[in-house]
């Protein structure tokens, strides 16, 4: 049967029915409370922890980043999609990456970490959410007036 054919003969049918909104939020926060809750007790959400892993003081928590990485590959291999076309690699995402991991380094998360550390009552993330913020604003702003990187799918 042809993908014509196979179109006329499912013409008729109906829909799937779309997903309830309310429903999609509810499971997207639960499993994001899962995500937050696992990361707060393994200590991803803690300063010292991760300052010890960048500085190869202990590789604990290294090991379990190499292990949740491991982990997202093999899933991403089972639920792969076609690949794209083609890799856009522009000249700013050398100095983003740097200014990414500087940022982690330093504030001892990556963007999802100062949301487990309030969620733990650490407040001092509130800085590190406004520097995203900020950062976000900014680079909007220098890249509508400067750069002009064509952000993909990524445009924030």
């Amino acid at each position: 049967m042809s993908t014509t054919e196979l179109d006329q003969t499912n013409a008729g049918a109906a829909a799937p029915a779309p997903h309830s909104s309310a429903r999609v939020h509810l499971s997207v926060a639960a499993a994001g409370l899962a995500l937050g809750a696992s990361l707060g007790m393994i200590g991803f959400g803690d300063f010292a922890e991760l300052n010890a892993m960048f500085t190869l003081r202990d590789f604990r928590m290294l090991l379990t980043f190499m292990g949740a990485v491991g982990v997202a590959g093999i899933l991403f291999l089972v639920f792969r999609q076609k690949a794209p076309a083609s890799v856009r690699i522009h000249k700013g995402i050398v100095p983003g990456a740097v200014l990414f991991g500087t940022g982690w380094a330093i504030s001892g998360g990556c963007p999802s970490i100062p949301i487990v550390q309030l969620g733990t009552g650490y407040l001092p993330a509130i800085v590190t959410m406004t520097g995203i913020a900020v950062g976000m604003k900014a680079y909007r702003k220098l890249n509508a007036r400067v750069f002009h990187f064509d952000a993909g799918a990524c445009n924030v």
